[in-house]
């Protein structure tokens, strides 16, 4: 049953707070199996699937875990969230003098810290671990701080497992703790009656205390929170253990429901995750990968019925004002679809700062994933990619990547979901979404299916420091070629190259079905060429480039086949970028089975009229930008 705007009494701000931080991505070292996206896609699943009532996330990140998860928020779009970021950095010195032995570092111990860390004016939250899965409505537990009496601050589970007892294995010595102790997975906190017990003192001089004897934690907040509550047992109001079934090798978890229906929250409280001992943990997992390949729009569903004032207001109103007798009407619907983005869906590393360094920019969906092990062979520089992919796709992706040595071993390519949403493929927008999150001063705008010849990683560098491309709007162009063979023997040379195209093994790109998207090159002068050398623009040229990470961006009207990289080039002459092509430089186009993108152009009449429309309206947009320097262009249009 849905609340309506009538029954106000029965709306609940549910408010979460999330440790969520870059060493928290991955939730062990070495873990790869249970990481942040998928926690955090089930847990913002679990919790909204169940949810009748608006929710609040607090979330505690750093910098890098906050450019993710604010843009993975802000275009996902769950109604009647909100979500408040809180800077972990500015909070690691409350403890970073205690030494902790955990897997999870500095950042197990920030939940010591939340009623200084959030707002005086919030005065209960739900503390929840990044490894949780709700089974029911959390208004639930929320309902639970009602029960509450006396002291009471904290509301716990026990502990499910014999750390506390002391008895794991000889000279096992844990913290001090009530019975069992408490598992600080999920807490319930009464902040405004913390703040007046004087809980950061509390928890300070007993953490004192305990370190002069027991030197380091053993698991971070959990020992100290149970230090306190042994020495002030009135504090805690014990939950009803279904809220936090601990799962691990070494828990009575089992006893906590007698049907699988009485669990409320599963907690994968072990760094093997989903590898824990326990007789239901087959289909806890069979749950758990389910609801992953569930399709997160429909995240998206109003689920109370009440205005939520939410930005993409405006996006349904646009969505309204269309005509859907129009012939262009998916182009145009689909021009405004707001697409689930997960940036750095897998972890990498940031590139050292270097002046002259180049990242490759590409986009791919499923039907191109065998192109990445092979272009890893080809390109040792960073990479910025953006994979369209459903979510049932993005977790093949994932096992994918998980199991291939090549992927593996590259520690400087980012991989960022973009998800389907439609028909047309929104291949500018995947351009843009690679080219905004790459990392370097220059950025390589190539495709999925072309192959860089060796070397030409460091051939780049070494080209844009010589052209002295930083103070000057160039792009430096990379010639393209292709092959029809499926089995190539990949050219090790520019000599070796020009033996192959004479012999007819390799061709310049596209030269018999669209001769004039890379004729500007100029092959012919580029055969002989030592040196880098100029050209100019002319219809239709799409080149592959070298320019500076601050270019113009696509222009994301360009759906499916025709024009994306036409109108892109055009914008870079426009702004007066000289095209520079470089003399030792090439690469290579593998063949593939078409894409549904260019079928449909090659086969529907209304599909390239669509495509003509876009253009016409490219070309208008361009004439208000640049006024009578964009003549040329409709010039050389109507001159076609």
């Amino acid at each position: 049953m849905l609340c309506s705007c009538r029954s106000k009494a029965k709306l609940l701000v549910v408010t979460l707070l999330l440790l969520t931080t870059v060493t928290w991505l991955y939730l062990s070292v070495g873990d790869t199996e249970f990481g942040f996206y998928r926690t955090c896609k089930t847990g913002t699943w679990f919790v909204s699937l169940y949810r009748r009532n608006p929710l609040h996330l607090h979330l505690i990140t750093d910098s890098v875990a906050y450019h993710i998860l604010g843009n993975l928020f802000h275009t996902w779009m769950v109604p009647s969230l909100k979500i408040s970021f809180y800077n972990a950095s500015e909070l690691k010195q409350e403890v970073s003098w205690i030494p902790n032995k955990h897997y999870s570092g500095i950042y197990g111990l920030l939940k010591l810290t939340l009623t200084k860390a959030l707002p005086s004016n919030l005065t209960k939250v739900i503390v929840l671990d990044t490894d949780i899965t709700f089974a029911t409505d959390i208004a639930e537990l929320w309902s639970i701080f009602r029960k509450f009496t006396g002291q009471q601050v904290l509301g716990l589970v026990e502990n499910q497992s014999d750390w506390y007892l002391g008895n794991l294995w000889k000279n096992h010595k844990p913290w001090p703790a009530l019975g069992r102790g408490f598992n600080t997975g999920v807490i319930l906190l009464l902040l405004d009656k913390l703040r007046l017990i004087g809980w950061e003192e509390m928890w300070r001089l007993t953490a004192e205390r305990e370190l002069m004897s027991m030197l380091s934690t053993s698991l971070a907040d959990q020992d100290i929170f149970n230090a306190v509550i042994k020495g002030s047992s009135s504090l805690v109001y014990q939950l009803p253990c279904f809220w936090n079934v601990q799962l691990s090798d070494h828990t009575r978890s089992e006893q906590c429901y007698s049907e699988l229906a009485d669990l409320k929250v599963i907690h994968w409280n072990s760094p093997h995750k989903l590898r824990v001992k326990n007789k239901h943990v087959e289909l806890f997992r069979t749950l758990y990968l389910t609801f992953l390949e569930y399709d997160g729009s429909l995240l998206r569903r109003e689920l109370i019925g009440c205005p939520n004032g939410e930005p993409h207001g405006g996006q349904e109103a646009a969505l309204a004002q269309l005509d859907e007798e129009d012939p262009c009407y998916d182009f145009r619907r689909e021009g405004l679809s707001s697409h689930r983005v997960h940036l750095s869906f897998l972890p990498h590393q940031s590139p050292p700062p270097d002046p002259y360094d180049v990242t490759l920019v590409a986009q791919l969906s499923m039907d191109r994933l065998q192109m990445l092990e092979l272009i890893c062979r080809h390109w040792e520089g960073p990479m910025s990619l953006a994979l369209y992919l459903s979510d049932a796709e993005a977790q093949q992706f994932l096992r994918y990547a998980q199991a291939s040595e090549v992927l593996q071993s590259r520690t400087n390519v980012g991989y960022h979901i973009v998800y389907k949403e439609g028909q047309l493929y929104p291949v500018n927008l995947l351009r843009n979404v690679a080219l905004r999150n790459s990392q370097t001063p220059y950025v390589f705008l190539s495709d999925i299916d072309f192959l860089p010849m060796y070397g030409l990683y460091e051939y780049l560098r070494k080209s844009i420091e010589q052209q002295s491309i930083a103070s000057s709007k160039t792009a430096l162009i990379v010639p393209a070629f292709e092959t029809l063979r499926y089995r190539l023997s990949f050219p090790k040379s520019k000599a070796e190259l020009l033996s192959m195209l004479d012999m007819g093994a390799l061709y310049t790109f596209r030269y018999h079905v669209w001769e004039k998207g890379h004729a500007p090159t100029n092959y012919a002068k580029w055969r002989t060429a030592t040196t880098p050398y100029k050209v100019d623009w002319a219809p239709d040229f799409e080149p592959y480039v070298v320019v500076r990470r601050d270019c113009p961006e696509y222009d994301q009207r360009f759906l499916g086949f025709g024009w994306n990289k036409v109108s892109h080039i055009m914008e870079l002459d426009a702004q007066e970028y000289e095209l520079v092509v470089l003399p030792n430089a090439f690469i290579i186009h593998m063949p593939h089975a078409p894409s549904f993108d260019i079928s449909k152009f090659r086969s529907s009449e209304n599909y390239r009229v669509c495509v003509q429309m876009l253009k016409d309206e490219f070309h208008q947009d361009m004439s208000r930008r640049y006024g009578s320097a964009a003549l040329k262009y409709l010039t050389a249009e109507r001159n076609r």
